[in-house]
């Protein structure tokens, strides 16, 4: 479709000979004062409006002052005569796009609406792209309302808009990425890069080049120069992850570096001054390692400015079933599969899990259910042996839906998930469950159903 273009000019002959020039290009509609611009605004989404800066008793200034109030701002160009520059410097302040003088220049106008255009369309691309930034990584992309996880938030709350080196400790899978993610969206950087680095992921010889970039010549295979991910982080938020991995030299540059806000790469001499952020992230004890000589001391303190503890999935019980939801549907949209649905059992006994590798473990137990099943109910029938591990150990334990299920249903649950667990060895399944072989036997006499006739 053509772009909508108004032209406001109380000169008849300005306005056809405008738009006989400009039909094959746009869908062009006349106006011969700013009272029928105004009309036609409100029935048109328009793009480019040209106006004349004088008509008659009106000005072409009102129409500036219309256009900036419309939901879709087109942009306007102002016609103006000879000697009116000062007065269409005034428009452009106003909110004009640009101006041309009378008599009007075709060629020029349609450079200008061109370029007007491509200014619009990248504006729009931007404010698009940081809208779906801020949705992917302000709070709302953190699922979750527990106590433990709302102190992690309000933390944040508080150190993203400062320029406080953080350090984020937890166990493996707690979503550290993410947290510093919303960090750096919640700094006057948000609109800078966020450059993640996943330490142990790189060799110790690798990791210094990296980091901090290295010259032509530096070292053998150095074949031209290479900028680190400290410059490409600049005005922006530099993510460390796993910093208990770094090798004793990249330690001391990285100590330098905050100390500094200056690193040099690899073969120069050159000092480059640095404007990142760093956030860093372990999931080891680092004052542990600087007592045993394993991580430089005044390094950790000089990381240790603000330290955020993410809490494990077992310490939020109540976002556990919040976070299958999530997962679950997101999986099935990626797939183009039918969301299974858990029964009240089924959650119980997740909600009791104690999910050790956290919310990765939850995510790809998510994945595997939507790819495994494709819609359906989930039963503890359909869990793997390791969410019954609790049950087992301890028959009394809350970890089985006791509650919901007869005596011997839940007697049945515990059987079969023994035998899953014990491969289907008799013997080991009776150890599992605290019985003697016979015991065992005559169950499985009474409910054939689960045996797997294995020793």
């Amino acid at each position: 479709m053509k772009p909508n273009l108004l032209i406001v000019d109380d000169e008849q002959h300005t306005r056809e000979g405008l738009e006989l020039a400009l039909e094959d290009k746009f869908e062009v509609f006349l106006a011969s004062n700013p009272d029928e611009a105004f009309n036609v605004m409100e029935s048109e989404s328009l793009e480019v409006i040209l106006t004349d800066l004088r008509m008659g008793q009106q000005s072409g200034m009102t129409v500036i002052d219309h256009v900036i109030s419309l939901p879709s701002e087109p942009i306007c160009i102002m016609m103006t005569a000879y000697g009116e520059v000062d007065v269409a410097v005034e428009a452009m302040k106003r909110g004009a796009f640009d101006f041309l003088s009378k008599p009007v220049n075709l060629e020029k106008l349609e450079i200008l609406i061109r370029r007007g255009l491509e200014s619009k369309k990248l504006q729009k691309e931007n404010h698009e792209l940081h809208n779906r930034l801020d949705k992917k990584f302000n709070f709302k992309g953190i699922l979750g309302k527990s106590p433990a996880l709302e102190q992690v938030l309000e933390k944040v709350k508080l150190v993203g808009p400062s320029k406080a080196t953080v350090l984020l400790s937890g166990e493996t899978g707690t979503g550290k990425e993410l947290v510093a993610q919303s960090i750096h969206q919640n700094s006057d950087r948000s609109r800078g890069p966020f450059v993640p680095v996943h330490c142990a992921a790189l060799p110790a010889n690798l990791l210094e080049s990296e980091l901090f970039g290295h010259e032509k010549g530096a070292f053998t295979g150095a074949n031209e120069r290479r900028i680190g991910r400290f410059e490409s982080a600049n005005n922006g938020t530099l993510f460390l992850d796993e910093i208990g991995e770094i090798d004793s030299a990249t330690q001391v540059k990285l100590l330098r570096f905050l100390e500094t806000k200056s690193i040099e790469r690899l073969g120069s001499l050159k000092t480059l001054e640095i404007d990142t952020r760093l956030v860093c992230a372990t999931n080891k004890d680092l004052l542990k390692m600087t007592k045993k000589g394993e991580f430089r001391e005044d390094l950790y303190y000089r990381l240790n400015v603000v330290t955020i503890e993410l809490p494990a999935l077992r310490e939020r019980g109540s976002d556990i079933a919040l976070l299958l939801e999530h997962f679950l549907s997101q999986f099935s949209i990626e797939n183009n599969f039918p969301s299974p649905t858990l029964n009240s059992e089924t959650l119980v006994i997740l909600n009791a899990y104690q999910w050790p590798g956290n919310i990765r473990e939850l995510r790809n137990f998510c994945e595997n259910l939507v790819v495994l099943n494709r819609g359906g109910e989930i039963t503890p029938y359909d869990l793997d042996p390791r969410f019954f591990d609790q049950a087992i150990d301890n028959p009394s334990s809350n970890s089985v839906p006791s509650m919901s299920l007869s005596v011997e249903e839940n007697e049945k649950r515990l059987l079969r998930n023994a035998l899953l667990q014990a491969g289907g060895n008799r013997t080991k399944a009776a150890e599992l469950m605290g019985v003697s072989r016979r015991t065992l036997h005559r169950k499985l006499v009474r409910w054939p159903e689960l045996d797997t006739d294995s020793d």
